[in-house]
């Protein structure tokens, strides 16, 4: 074992050294050089550029839940993640707690051992039973533990050929001054050899903690326990990071498990004051306050610190890498406050507002949105201004396709429609929110009713579309919804000053927080988190954005289509001069949209005939690629490039063409390779068209009309969020009642269900009542 152990450290010593590996890697594009130490980073997204990293173990993540040996499987998964860091070219050095416990499992495992033989060889074996153990003390406990526990860290990393080096320290070896500057130049000499030192304190001599120290200034620091060997050691190092990991999943304003407990994504030191802290974790001689103790004064040493939590088997497999790739995990402190309220804050803002909004008479909603309506006109210099530079930018920047910067454009003619749209979405609103879609006389005296609400907080995230924040806006208000809206840094001129002229109008009914406008550094992933705080996620984007949010979103519903493969199944009794205008216009009008045309199915009959060759023609003409599907090739002596796949939304002026032999091997084929967004059959028989329209399951479905009218403007909507091809709630195109749900409103005299017992004296009618438009009086307060 001896000598695998020096042949693994030898092939290490022998690799260039971690400072050489990442500064290959930085100059290579694939990691940041480092920073000069000093400061700390002031946002979660610089911890990408950590160098150098102390990641501390608590006893609670490192032992068992019977505080009697250690949990492998948790401390495995972070030695996985350390040698990965690690073999990235980061300098990884680790603050482990544990050996009390491995020891304690030792010990007793030997003192059981010690007494079954001596009492079966003077008691009997029937006297076994009624061993007890003696209190083991916490020193020899860490004496027996020690070795072995750094022969496991060493046998784990091994298996990643990362060498590692054991260092035991106590007070005395930073408050000598020769001690203190032997210890650094071990530890800068482990770190230059790539080798990850495993620290602990020298718990087999180091006397009891005391309670009552304190941690003061940056020059003095009490090693009391992990915490502060950690934060002392980060800073004697110039680490630019300090993890410490727990057992609770960081910092809260309260004891963890109180009704109003909030985990605080980001503390500040001002902030210490507001915090009431618990009780310790289980295990350890440190508690929430000891960490956030040390955890400042690392701060203030110029290191970063972030309290999150490592005994979680959903996170405890990625945390240390999320953390370091700048993840909204755990508190991460920060001597930099924004100017502005946190994403939290600006949730909670907007949720409370959008109440009031919600309680609004519906001709104030009305007035909000023509208010709008009137300052998008007004306003238009204002509006334009921002926009060019907008466009400056992306054009300086050659980051956007000419397809992204026709949708980042703003112009006076579009802002005139824009105007437009939103007061049709004003008089469309006045019967939403509070309309009564059901009454039911349950029983004397005892009426039901189903009554439309808002959804709550609605999170809209939009790509280079500027004119998206207005349509957004006016929906939100009209269905007394809250929004917070995440939109593209390209297009960050345009929308502040769009989301300014949203924020006037809703002020004409005090309501102006109802809708925020998300400009922190916050990423989309992590707004897919707040599930406590976002009811519904709207993506409007590329079907990449839809596809991320949706699987970042964690426990959010999100509406929305991933892909729109939409379909033209031309009939063998299809009109052509229907078929060539329906194909040219689903295809070229606009190739990007969504609800373009992907695939053209053709009828066997179809081809070698004069349709069939105009069809071609006109694609020709129109500079559509066209790529053939497995049995269109087949036909062809000489055919256009086969396709990749049957299930591709080209977004462009491209287009596969394949052949089915039957208007049900139609369906059957978009069933397979389409993405239910909208479908279209071009056909002069009403028979196989009314058995389409009834067989094929996609959210739009059209008969000898173009696929481009899958849109909530054409279907009078006003306006719309986006399509859905979700099977529950809104399905295609979402305008205003997609973005209401329901709730039941029972009004009685006393009634109780002993009332309808076998005993009772009512019975249930459940007679349906005349639904109002609007019922009198009501305010919705959900």
């Amino acid at each position: 074992m001896s000598l695998q152990r020096m042949f693994s450290c030898s092939r290490l010593l022998a690799r260039p050294n971690a400072l050489q590996t990442f500064r290959r890697a930085a100059s290579q594009g694939k990691m940041p050089l480092a920073r000069a130490h000093g400061k700390s980073f002031a946002h979660r997204s610089e911890l990408r550029q950590a160098k150098r990293i102390v990641v501390k173990l608590g006893s609670a993540v490192v032992t068992r839940g019977d505080e009697c040996g250690l949990a492998l499987g948790r401390l495995a998964s972070i030695v996985e993640q350390v040698a990965m860091l690690q073999n990235q070219g980061r300098e990884m050095m680790i603050v482990t707690s544990g050996a009390v416990a491995f020891g304690k499992q030792r010990l007793r495992h030997e003192i059981l051992l010690s007494q079954s033989v001596r009492q079966a060889l003077h008691s009997g074996q029937n006297q076994l039973k009624d061993m007890s153990l003696p209190v083991l003390e916490a020193r020899a406990c860490a004496a027996a533990g020690q070795s072995g526990l750094m022969a496991l860290y060493e046998a784990m990393f091994t298996q990643y050929s990362t060498c590692t080096a054991q260092i035991l320290v106590t007070n005395l070896d930073f408050h000598d001054e020769q001690k203190r500057r032997n210890l650094n130049s071990t530890l800068y000499e482990l770190l230059r050899m790539n080798i990850v030192p495993i620290i602990n304190t020298n718990d087999a001599v180091v006397p009891p903690p005391e309670p009552n120290s304190d941690l003061q200034g940056v020059n003095v620091i009490s090693i009391k326990d992990n915490d502060s060997l950690a934060a002392r050691l980060a800073v004697e190092m110039r680490a630019d990071l300090l993890i410490a990991l727990s057992d609770v999943e960081g910092l809260y304003d309260s004891p963890p498990g109180s009704d109003d407990a909030k985990l605080l994504d980001t503390f500040y030191p001002g902030d210490q004051q507001s915090i009431t802290y618990g009780t310790k974790s289980r295990v350890g001689i440190g508690g929430m306050e000891a960490k956030v103790k040390a955890a400042l004064w690392a701060l203030q040493g110029g290191t970063s610190v972030v309290i999150a939590n490592g005994t979680h088997p959903k996170v405890t497999g990625h945390v240390i890498t999320d953390i370091v790739e700048g993840k909204k995990v755990g508190t991460f402190f920060s001597e930099v406050k924004p100017a502005g309220p946190t994403v939290e804050q600006q949730t909670e803002m907007a949720r409370s507002a959008g109440r009031t909004l919600a309680s609004l008479e519906p001709e104030q909603r009305s007035d909000i949105i023509c208010a709008l309506a009137d300052l998008l006109t007004e306003r238009k210099e204002e509006i334009l201004s921002a926009n060019k530079k907008d466009m400056e930018n992306a054009v300086n920047t050659g980051r956007l396709s000419p397809a992204m910067l026709k949708r980042l454009s703003l112009s006076s003619s579009k802002l005139n429609s824009l105007s437009i749209g939103l007061r049709q979405i004003a008089v469309s609103s006045q019967d939403s929110v509070g309309r009564v879609l059901r009454r039911t006389r349950v029983a004397n005296n005892l009426e039901l009713e189903q009554i439309t609400v808002p959804i709550g907080v609605l999170l809209v995230i939009f790509e280079s579309r500027p004119d998206c924040l207005p349509q957004v806006s006016a929906l939100a208000i009209a269905s007394g919804n809250a929004l917070l809206l995440k939109g593209g840094k390209e297009a960050a001129n345009t929308n502040r000053i769009l989301h300014e002229l949203a924020q006037e109008a809703l002020s004409i009914h005090g309501v102006k927080d109802a809708i925020q406008l998300v400009s922190t550094r916050e990423e989309v992933e992590d707004l897919c988190r707040l599930e406590k705080m976002i009811d519904l996620i709207i993506p409007r984007g590329s079907s990449q954005l839809v596809r991320d949010i949706q699987r970042a979103a964690k426990g959010i519903p999100v509406l929305g289509h991933s892909e729109g493969i939409c379909h033209v199944y031309v009939d063998h009794e299809a009109s052509i001069d229907k078929a060539i205008k329906i194909i040219r216009d689903s295809k070229c009008d606009y190739p990007a949209a969504c609800n373009a045309m992907e695939t053209l199915l053709v009828h066997r009959d179809l081809l070698r005939t004069p349709v069939f060759d105009q069809i071609i023609d006109m694609l020709r003409t129109e500079q559509v690629k066209i790529h053939a599907g497995p049995k269109f090739a087949s036909y062809l002596t000489f055919s256009p490039s086969e396709v990749k796949s049957l299930r591709t939304e080209y977004g462009d002026l491209e287009c596969c063409i394949e052949v089915v032999d039957s208007m049900q091997e139609a369906i059957d084929h978009i069933h397979k390779y389409g993405s239910s967004h909208t479908d279209v059959i071009v056909t002069e028989n009403e028979n196989t068209a009314e058995q389409f329209l009834q067989q094929l399951d996609s959210a739009c479905v059209f008969w000898n009309a173009s696929s481009r009218f899958a849109d909530g403007y054409r279907f009078g909507l006003g306006a719309e969020v986006g399509i859905s091809t979700a099977r529950i709630h809104a399905r295609g195109p979402v305008g205003l009642e997609g973005l209401l749900t329901t709730k039941w409103v029972l009004r009685g005299e006393g009634h109780t269900v002993a009332d309808f017992s076998e005993h009772g004296s009512m019975t249930y009618l459940h007679e349906n009542l005349p639904v109002a438009q609007l019922l009198p009086g009501y305010r919705t307060t959900s």
